[in-house]
């Protein structure tokens, strides 16, 4: 988990990714807030919708029992007297000029009041008697309501329009069910008139064939606590529709603003990742084609992001490139200057051999051949040994080196091979235990460089001396000196000893070594991420003494871990 949160907040601190997640977030919310809202806003509609067709349906119910029941025989009935019925009493209808409890719903009156109720509301109503029968709808009072009929061309919808509507009732159906229009048929077929007949007001929401949400209530009609039938209010088509899709066109409105926002913020987005993307990749294609000597990669290491990042790991790159290839060419011509002196000398000396008319001259002529092979051996060699230095580095992985184990082994190799110089070689380690000696890198090739430093050191100290090893731990990096009694290295060829192919050894002949000890351990402590460098030990001088320089020492350190 720490992993994890560590690589997420690695990631969000990052500019562009903060970019990239608030554009694609900021669209996501604003289509699911959209969606939500139409959602309750539907919702709210069909619960508002229902609330009111419950009232109105209550108040034309009311309404009707009052002024559009009667007794058959136009009897007038005396409400309180039924009132007053004691337990057991009945009431006599002959005595009020009624004819029983029976007061049908008359058609006439009914009409005249949903002609003053109903016609203002844009609704529909419909009335049936206690047993369902069909008594009257709105729809068929031609004198109060006036509908405009659809052109004839019109009245059967098309297959676009028929697939657009199955679509519409696929995406907003839903679970709700399918109106039928049953005309005159008996009200009982609807599930709240059938409600309504037992006394309870109930409501409906259904869809029809055109995909259009119909609300529907039935409101029991009852008189003296007797249920005489029952009203059915509903919507006309799309009423709720219209109102969601002038809601869906007002969302819409808004998110064509957001999207051409969003199009703007996507535009710069590009601009900011494109751009630069672009002008890396052509620069990139040209270093490929080398079409010139050197290109130089865009910088964009000013910005904060992987564009940044991107650039400054080009460039290092490039740069990294071009030095290689110059190194490779410089190589080049340092391998080619060396190898043409011993096959010039050779060429001489094979040329001048038959002119050649005494032993002593042939065995002159002999000796430089033969030093001139064995020269042209160590040169190839080394030669050799350089060019797949740094590709063995690149292929090897680094592995933790133990530098206690490796000085005690090269030094016990230097003290154990015999040499006619009678030279010794000490080692001493200073500070830290015996973790403190570890670095990573290759044990080879480190323990390459220090027989390179030790042999060099023993080649320029005087016979029976002492080359000394000392390798102690300082703050985050491990040194190594290698000290000798030799004569010291001139203050002018400090840097320049550590050049390919340089030597100065006139005591030692020409020709005896090749000059690539110094230059290939120098690159192997380089690509260890470390440093390399030669200094001289002066003694301590006084005003009638001045210092004298005591021998060479050179400096090696490497990061530890």
């Amino acid at each position: 988990m720490r992993r994890a949160w560590q690589f997420f907040t690695h990631l969000s601190m990052s500019s562009l990714t903060r970019r990239i997640i608030f554009l694609n977030v900021a669209g996501l919310v604003v289509m699911v807030i959209g969606i939500l809202y139409l959602s309750q806003f539907r919702a709210g509609l069909i619960d508002a919708r229902i609330q009111s067709l419950m009232i109105q349906g209550e108040i034309i119910a009311n309404a009707v029992a009052a002024s559009g029941t009667t007794d058959p025989d136009g009897a007038t009935i005396d409400p309180q007297r039924l009132l007053e019925l004691q337990l057991g009493e009945t009431y006599d209808p002959s005595e009020a000029g009624a004819s029983g409890l029976d007061f049908p719903i008359h058609p006439v009156r009914v009409a005249r009041i949903l002609q003053g109720l109903v016609s203002p509301t844009n609704t529909r109503a419909r009335i049936y008697e206690r047993d369902g029968t069909f008594i009257l709808d709105s729809l068929a009072l031609y004198d109060v309501l006036r509908f405009d009929l659809p052109p004839p061309e019109s009245s059967q919808p098309n297959y676009i329009e028929r697939r657009l509507m199955a679509l519409r009732r696929w995406l907003t159906r839903g679970d709700l069910p399918t109106y039928r229009e049953l005309g005159q048929a008996n009200g009982k077929a609807y599930e709240e008139v059938a409600i309504a007949l037992t006394g309870i007001k109930s409501s409906m929401v259904r869809i029809n064939e055109r995909a259009e949400v119909i609300v529907s209530v039935a409101v029991p009609i009852t008189r003296f606590r007797v249920v005489r039938g029952a009203l059915m209010l509903s919507t006309q088509g799309a009423e709720i529709d219209d109102m969601v899709t002038a809601e869906r066109l007002a969302v819409l409105r808004v998110f064509l603003v957001a999207a051409a926002v969003m199009i703007v913020l996507s535009f710069l987005l590009a601009g900011t990742i494109a751009g630069p993307m672009r002008r890396l990749a052509e620069s990139a294609e040209i270093v490929r084609r080398r079409i010139k000597s050197r290109v130089e990669i865009p910088d964009f290491t000013q910005r904060r992001d992987e564009i940044g990042h991107l650039s400054g790991s080009l460039r290092d790159m490039t740069n990294a490139l071009y030095s290689r290839i110059e190194a490779i060419e410089s190589f080049a011509a340092d391998v080619a200057h060396e190898l043409k002196n011993p096959l010039t000398s050779l060429r001489s000396a094979v040329e001048t051999m038959p002119l050649a008319k005494t032993d002593e001259s042939r065995g002159r002529l002999l000796a430089v051949i033969q030093h001139d092979v064995k020269r042209l051996d160590r040169l190839i060699s080394d030669i050799s040994d350089a060019s797949r230095l740094e590709a063995e580095m690149q292929r090897q992985e680094a592995s933790p080196v133990d530098l206690i184990k490796l000085l005690t082994a090269v030094t016990s190799v230097a003290n154990e091979v015999p040499r006619d110089d009678g030279v010794k070689v000490t080692l001493n380690f200073e500070g830290g235990n015996a973790q403190s000696f570890i670095v990573p890198g290759h044990d080879s090739r480190l323990g390459q460089v220090i027989t390179n430093l030790i042999d060099n050191a023993r080649s320029f100290s005087p016979h029976g001396g002492t080359v000394r090893l000392t390798c102690r731990r300082l703050k985050n990096e491990v040194e190594i000196l290698v000290d000798d009694d030799g004569p010291g290295v001139a203050p002018d060829a400090l840097e320049k000893i550590f050049e390919r192919f340089y030597t100065d050894r006139p005591e030692q002949g020409f020709g005896q070594n090749s000059g690539l000890g110094l230059s290939i351990s120098k690159q192997i402590i380089e690509a260890h991420a470390g440093r390399m460098w030669a200094e001289n030990r002066m003694s301590v001088g006084t005003p009638d003494e001045p210092s004298t320089v005591l021998g060479a020492r050179f400096i090696v350190r490497l990061p530890a871990t």
